[in-house]
């Protein structure tokens, strides 16, 4: 099955940290875990309308959680930070926060 570019990805990140890093142009997604980095560049320049100038990504496991004696886990999930070039428009779904 072909992922399209909103299957890639799945939701903004909104912390403290991710909103100040948007002054440089950096935005914070989660993705689908089986995106590559190009996958990503492409699909955050064809929903946006904008320029990436490059793509970080890390994996984060899920946690393990435990009510009484039921053991249960979290998903795992991929996180990608995207840098837009300074030519590029700033993403408009992050103003105003």
């Amino acid at each position: 099955m072909e992922l399209t570019n909103y299957d890639i990805i799945r939701k903004p990140i909104i912390t403290e940290k991710s909103m100040a890093s948007m002054s440089d142009k950096k935005y914070t997604f989660i993705v689908d875990i089986h995106a590559n980095k190009v996958q990503i560049k492409k699909a955050v320049e064809e929903v946006f309308g904008v320029k990436v100038q490059y793509v970080n990504t890390l994996k984060t496991l899920g946690k393990t959680k435990r009510v009484g004696v039921h053991i249960g886990k979290r998903p795992d999930y991929k996180k990608a930070i995207v840098q837009l070039t300074e030519d590029s428009k700033t993403i408009e779904f992050f103003e105003g926060m």
